[in-house]
């Protein structure tokens, strides 16, 4: 037997506020018959394929430690350190430069509400070192 991923759950203090960066952030979107509006407690977004789906759900308490589960996310149109500056844009938050010296490493990042995320380095970057 065998089990194949629904989707993956992420708890929000505002899951319509998380929907709308993550989408943003990641180019996903709403279901369009089932449209995120402010104040659900369920607010789901899907890749552009569809084939990924991430649902927000809220819960009262605030993240407090590390996330045990996180998104390893690797550019596809720009190096890492674009995408980085990108990302800090929309409101993201440095939480720990993991960059060596080399050009190898990521970027440890937060959303708006702590979940820690990183951003790799692109395919064409790991090419380019022989990585690939």
């Amino acid at each position: 037997m065998a089990l194949s991923l629904s989707h993956t759950t992420v708890n929000a203090l505002d899951a319509h506020a998380q929907s709308v960066w993550w989408a943003d952030l990641l180019g996903y979107h709403e279901d369009p018959s089932d449209p995120n509006e402010p104040g659900h407690h369920e607010c789901l977004i899907l890749s552009p394929d569809e084939s990924h789906r991430i649902l927000f759900i809220e819960v009262d308490d605030p993240k407090v430690l590390r996330n045990r589960v996180h998104f390893d996310l690797r550019p596809t149109d720009r190096p890492r350190d674009e995408e980085h500056e990108r990302v800090l844009a929309l409101g993201a938050t440095d939480v720990d430069d993991r960059r060596t010296a080399d050009g190898r490493g990521w970027w440890v990042m937060a959303d708006p509400e702590g979940n820690e995320f990183c951003i790799l380095r692109s395919d064409d970057e790991r090419r380019a070192a022989g990585d690939l």
